[in-house]
């Protein structure tokens, strides 16, 4: 069931700010709660006369300003900063039409949106990439004191939540995280990943994927979207045409991906189809190549006409906008300059540049570009105008700023928290259990010893499952870490540990497989939690990427969560104990280890 709608109200107060002697007056008002966004729905005569006028007021270079967004942390900063003085020159000189924020508290994120907003000519678009939620946006750890700095609620992943069984949790979820997005005063989220991700292999998809079949993708990614606007965010589906079934990261390099016209058709397309048809506002385009539709494998699907206008605007109809992923990635910006890139992606279809290296750079060169013929004014016009359109029906147009006391009510509220909790205790899958280890036997808890494995950046890792562990299953149970380079005399001494216990769990923390052909744990650590699994009988729990299994083959008792989060930690832990039952289904599969819809139910 959808929750109650909290209203989010961003209370406007009239602001003068001033800037190297300029600044723009700023006022609004209140409104009590965000209503459900639709693309489709006619534009009232006020967001119509809002569009034209603002058009109207903008130079050419100014509309090309429109059609770039610029990447910002939320830390806090002096207005002084130079990182956060080059956002404001963007704002007030370039007049960009969008800021995406990264890391930061949520009030620091809201007041430094708030100042931007009070000194743009044009209000700003602000996005997101909030896929586990806004907690994306959490502050960081002290790690002495073990303190967060951070409030807004984690939510599973997409692949977590496909694992619940129970689809409307993908509306839930989305609905929960645009609310608190918009209380910070993020208009966009980059979500939902719509790829299927039907490759093991894949280093930057993975659980952020809904799953490997298609038509569950689309029906996850479609509830997402209805969930997310509905929620008064504007949803994103990415990344355009299909970025599942690949192998390369695009953050390093340019990913190829080999399917035929009649495959896309059949697997990728599908997920794209029906988050279209939901009412998605924007499709993000994927740095892969696809020579099947652009005739080559070098050119990134981001600067191919035959894909974004082609493929996106004639053959599955978009009339919303189109925006590239981050421009800086290595798999556009391999071979290719920050002009060459730029005027390429507009050629394309594109609407929105995301994050160019330069953005003055970027901008002078499609102004160039206009200038000279290659790309049309109306080009230029459409693309500006479909970026006004989203600011008049998000209520960016009419209300830039956003309440910080409001914020408090609606960031990380009960009922989002308690949302984001059932849904982790519901998608632990128990994928493996040869000899019935789990639940722990009688009078195990008192004997138990974890081992958990972890990154050295994973400095939360192990916590949340340790206290739950301890709180519920006894006081003797024995924590023993190890990182990728952990040596053989401490894997010696945690070996001899495990001798003299009554049972081990060993916890392994990895997000996503990095990069090509690697492995998610160092293949040194992995044959050791093999071989401890060969003579003791050991419960691995794959916190994060699910397909680990195939690095320690003799592990016979696997359970996964698809995540690392304190929720996905404390149901591993009471499933372990027997406090809590197992009954998550696993979206994906692993040939020779699971099928797809797996899991034992205990």
């Amino acid at each position: 069931m959808p929750i109650r709608r909290l209203a989010i109200a961003c209370v406007v107060a009239t602001v003068a700010c001033s800037a190297s002697g300029t600044g723009h007056r700023v006022t609004g008002q209140p409104f009590p709660e965000l209503s459900p966004l639709s693309i489709r729905a006619p534009l009232d005569d006020a967001q119509r006369q809002w569009i034209d006028s603002t058009l109207a007021t903008l130079s050419l270079r100014e509309r090309v300003g429109q059609m770039v967004m610029v990447w910002m942390l939320g830390d806090y900063t002096n207005n002084h900063d130079s990182s956060y003085a080059e956002v404001v020159r963007w704002v007030e000189r370039e007049h960009i039409g969008g800021v995406s924020m990264s890391l930061g508290t949520p009030i620091e994120v809201a007041a430094k949106l708030n100042a931007l907003q009070a000194r743009s000519k044009v209000p700003l678009l602000v996005s997101a990439d909030l896929e586990p939620g806004l907690g994306r946006l959490e502050g960081g750890v002290f790690a002495h004191y073990m303190l967060d700095a951070g409030g807004a609620t984690v939510f599973p992943s997409a692949m977590a939540i496909a694992a619940t069984g129970r689809d409307s949790d993908s509306y839930d979820v989305a609905r929960a995280i645009a609310q608190e997005g918009r209380a910070v005063g993020i208009h966009i989220n980059f979500a939902p990943v719509v790829d299927v991700n039907n490759n093991p292999a894949n280093p930057v998809i993975n659980t952020r994927s809904f799953g490997e079949n298609p038509a569950r993708v689309a029906r996850l990614s479609a509830l997402f979207v209805e969930g997310a606007q509905d929620g008064g965010q504007l949803a994103t589906a990415k990344h355009f045409p299909g970025h599942g079934d690949t192998d390369v990261d695009s953050h390093v390099g340019l990913a190829l991906v080999s399917a035929t016209s009649a495959r896309l058709d059949s697997v990728e397309l599908v997920p794209f189809r029906a988050a279209i048809h939901a009412g998605a506002a924007l499709v993000m385009t994927a740095h892969i190549a696809l020579p099947a539709i652009s005739g080559d494998s070098t050119t990134p699907a981001t600067l191919s006409p035959r894909i974004i206008t082609g493929l996106l605007r004639d053959t599955l109809a978009f009339r919303g906008v189109a925006i590239t992923d981050a421009m800086t990635m290595e798999g556009v910006g391999k071979g290719y300059t920050t002009e060459q890139s730029s005027v390429l992606a507009v050629k394309a279809g594109a609407d929105i540049l995301l994050k160019p290296s330069d953005p003055t750079r970027a901008i002078d060169a499609v102004l160039a570009a206009v200038e000279r013929g290659e790309i049309s004014r109306a080009r230029i016009d459409s693309a500006a105008r479909h970026i006004l359109e989203l600011k008049a029906r998000s209520g960016a147009a009419r209300a830039r700023l956003v309440s910080l006391d409001r914020l408090r009510e609606v960031v990380g509220a009960p009922e989002h928290r308690a949302i984001a909790a059932d849904v982790a205790r519901r998608a632990v899958t128990l994928l493996r259990d040869r000899e019935g280890l789990l639940p722990l036997a009688a009078g195990a808890g008192a004997r138990v010893l974890v081992i958990q494995y972890a990154p050295e950046t994973e400095i939360r890792a192990g916590r949340a499952f340790a206290a739950e562990m301890r709180g519920v299953g006894g006081k003797g149970v024995q924590v023993a870490k190890i990182g990728p380079s952990a040596t053989s005399d401490l894997l010696d001494s945690i070996a001899r540990l495990a001798d003299n216990a009554g049972a081990v769990i060993v916890t392994a923390y990895v997000r996503r497989v990095e990069g090509e052909g690697r492995f998610a744990v160092p293949q040194r650590v992995a044959a050791w939690i093999d071989a401890l699994a060969q003579h003791r009988k050991a419960v691995v729990v794959a916190f994060g990427n699910p397909y680990l299994l195939r690095q320690f083959p003799n592990v016979g008792t696997y359970m996964v969560t698809y995540g690392v989060t304190d929720d996905l930690e404390r149901a591993a832990a009471r499933i372990v104990l027997g406090k809590q039952p197992a009954s998550g289904q696993s979206p994906v599969s692993l040939p020779g280890f699971f099928k797809a819809g797996d899991g034992i139910r205990r």
